[in-house]
C-alpha cells in the first residue's frame, strides 16, 4: 500500500522510515518519486553539528568533519544514514539523524540549565494534558524543551475562529480537532516523541486509561480544561493513583500545584471546595460560582472580574489572551520540569503577575 493511501484527515503520527529493510526502501523510493512530496534533506549539516558537539574544545576543520562523517557512515551512503520522517498531512519527507543523535543535538543548548543526567531522566517521563486551548501551548513548550518522552493529549473540541486569539494555528486548520492540531505540532518539532491522543476528551470510561497504571502511569497531570466535572473527577482519580496535578489559569500568571503523589490525602483544590460535591446536581450559575471559588476569583485581575460580570450580557465567555497563555505555558513547563526532577516537593498556588512586577 502506498503511504499516501494510509493518510486520513486526522492523521497525527509521522511515519519513520529508513533503508534497513527492503520494505522501507521501497516506500522511500515511492515517496521520492511523487512530484507532490516536499523533500527536506539537511543531514550533512546535522552530522556536522553532532560531530562538533562530540568534540567540544577541539579545533574543528572541514577535513576533520569529513573524516568523522565517513566514520559515522561506516560504509553506508549518506542517503541511507539515519531516518526519513514522512508527515502525511503536509506531504513532507525529512531526513534526520537517528533518535539518540537527534536528541543529543536538539537538547545540546539546554545544557547546563538541564544537565545530561537530568535530560536522561526526563526522557523517560510521561505527561498528560487535559484541555488544548491553554494546553496546546503547554504541550508545544514541553516538546520544544523535551521535558518528557511521552505526551498524552485529551480534548473533544474543534478549532473555531474565535480560538485564534490564543491558539497557535492557521485559518486552514479551522474545523480540525484541537487534539490533532496540537499532536501534529509536537510531531513536527520532534518525531521521536511518543504522542497519544484522546480525541473524545476525558470521560468516565477513559480517565483510568489516560492516567495509566504501573510503569505506564503518567508522571504528572496538567489540567487546563473548562469543565468543572472533569476538573474534579480527574483530580480524584489522580489522587487515588498518587499523580501530581498542575493547573494554569492564565490570569495573573497563576500556577496551581497539588502534590497528590506526596500527600495522598490532600483535599482537592487546597480545600477550597468540598471533595464530595455533587456537580451533576448544580445549575449553570452554581457551577460558575464553584469555578470562581476554586480559582480564588477574589484574587483575579480587575479586567477578568469585569469580564466575568459581563458574560451573557455583552460577551460570550471569559477572556484568554495569547500573551497570558504563552506566559502560563512557560511557567508550567518550568514548574513541571522541576517537579519531575524532584526540585519542587510542595503544593501551593503561585502568581506571576506582570502588571504588579512591571509598572
Amino acid at each position: 500500500m502506498k503511504l499516501d493511501q494510509q493518510f486520513s484527515l486526522h492523521a497525527y503520527k509521522p511515519i519513520i522510515l529508513n533503508y534497513s529493510s527492503n520494505e522501507y526502501k521501497l516506500q522511500l523510493d515511492q515517496l521520492k518519486q511523487q512530484h507532490d512530496i516536499e523533500i527536506i534533506d539537511t543531514i550533512e549539516q546535522q552530522l556536522s553539528e553532532w560531530i562538533r558537539i562530540q568534540h567540544v574544545g577541539k579545533a574543528i576543520t572541514s577535513d576533520f568533519i569529513q573524516e568523522q562523517t565517513q566514520l559515522l557512515l561506516n560504509g553506508k551512503s549518506i542517503e541511507a544514514f539515519g531516518n526519513w520522517i514522512y508527515y502525511p498531512w503536509s506531504k513532507r519527507l525529512v531526513h534526520l539523524l537517528p533518535e539518540d543523535a537527534f536528541i543529543t543535538v536538539r537538547t545540546n543548548r539546554n545544557q547546563l540549565k538541564i544537565t545530561k543526567a537530568e535530560q536522561a531522566v526526563l526522557r523517560n517521563k510521561s505527561i498528560g494534558i487535559i484541555g488544548l486551548s491553554v494546553g496546546q501551548s503547554v504541550a508545544v513548550t514541553l516538546a520544544i524543551e523535551r521535558t518528557c518522552g511521552t505526551i498524552k493529549l485529551a480534548d473533544f473540541d474543534t478549532l473555531e475562529l474565535s480560538n485564534l486569539n490564543r491558539l497557535r494555528a492557521g485559518i486552514h486548520q479551522l474545523g480540525l480537532p484541537k487534539v490533532i492540531i496540537a499532536a501534529r505540532e509536537v510531531a513536527e518539532i520532534d518525531p521521536y516523541l511518543n504522542i497519544e491522543i484522546y480525541s473524545e476528551g476525558i470521560t468516565p470510561d477513559n480517565l483510568d486509561s489516560f492516567l495509566g497504571e504501573g510503569r505506564h502511569k503518567i508522571d504528572i497531570l496538567v489540567e487546563v480544561c473548562d469543565r468543572l466535572d472533569i476538573k474534579i473527577q480527574s483530580r480524584i482519580a489522580a489522587r487515588d493513583k498518587r499523580i501530581p496535578v498542575l493547573m494554569d489559569t492564565n490570569d495573573r500568571g497563576m500556577i496551581d500545584i497539588e502534590r497528590f503523589d506526596l500527600e495522598p490525602n490532600r483535599p482537592l483544590f487546597h480545600g477550597l471546595i468540598d471533595d464530595k460535591l455533587d456537580f451533576a446536581k448544580l445549575e449553570t450559575n452554581e457551577r460558575l460560582m464553584v469555578l470562581m471559588k476554586l480559582a480564588s476569583f477574589e484574587h483575579s485581575s480587575e479586567r477578568l472580574k469585569i469580564s466575568m460580570s459581563s458574560i451573557g450580557k455583552s460577551i460570550l465567555t471569559w477572556p484568554q489572551l495569547a500573551s497570558s497563555v504563552s506566559l502560563g505555558a512557560g511557567a508550567a513547563c518550568d514548574t513541571i520540569r522541576r517537579i519531575l526532577l524532584n526540585q519542587i516537593q510542595t503544593s501551593g498556588r503561585y502568581y506571576i503577575d506582570l502588571e504588579t512586577l512591571i509598572q
